[in-house]
């Protein structure tokens, strides 16, 4: 639910993310969330399932987080977060206590390919997030986690075309899912799960 302390760090981390987009803040620098528009999009995917079960591949400050939180908060569920970047680690924190989600979400810090596969878990959604040309072998170790009928968003597949488009054509000419390129925002491709791979 969109309460008035996750709308108002929402809007301050929107904020943030436009200041730093102005100047010139190196990439690296950046929060890099994704458009609110696109949260919007996340939350309405996971609001309407019970007792969703989220896999976030790059957290970043917490942002799109906050909203897929938001939205597991509302049939019950969680977020599990993965974030490699010490000071995101510690903004991601700050941001999602501030919000009060912490009873929704968790944060997995270190890299994504070293604890990814520790993970004993099976998800309803996963939403990829990370360095573009790690996509793919991201998506590979997500899948195993995956059943029938789970989602996969992965975002900038429009802004990225280079190296993503591949990502988006394999993703399409696997049998095993139904998948779509979704222009919204940075581009997302969304790819349901239609049986065990």
């Amino acid at each position: 639910m969109l309460d008035d302390r996750v709308r108002a760090v929402l809007a301050r981390l929107e904020e943030e993310d436009a200041r730093e987009r102005e100047p010139g803040v190196p990439r690296d620098r950046r929060a890099r969330q994704v458009a609110p528009t696109t949260g919007r999009f996340l939350f309405s995917l996971v609001a309407p399932q019970t007792d969703c079960e989220v896999l976030e591949i790059g957290g970043s400050r917490g942002y799109s987080t906050i909203w897929l939180a938001a939205g597991a908060r509302y049939l019950g569920g969680r977020v599990l977060s993965l974030e490699n970047d010490p000071a995101k680690v510690d903004a991601w924190r700050r941001n999602v206590a501030d919000a009060g989600l912490e009873e929704w979400a968790e944060l997995v810090p270190g890299d994504a390919f070293e604890t990814l596969p520790g993970i004993d878990d099976v998800f309803d959604v996963v939403f990829l997030d990370a360095e573009k040309e790690h996509y793919e072998e991201l998506f590979r170790l997500a899948r195993a986690k995956l059943e029938p009928a789970a989602l996969v968003v992965a975002d900038n597949v429009l802004s990225h075309a280079d190296p993503l488009a591949e990502y988006s054509r394999v993703r399409q000419a696997d049998p095993t899912l139904e998948s779509v390129t979704v222009p919204l925002d940075r581009g997302l491709e969304v790819s349901v799960v239609l049986r065990e791979s």
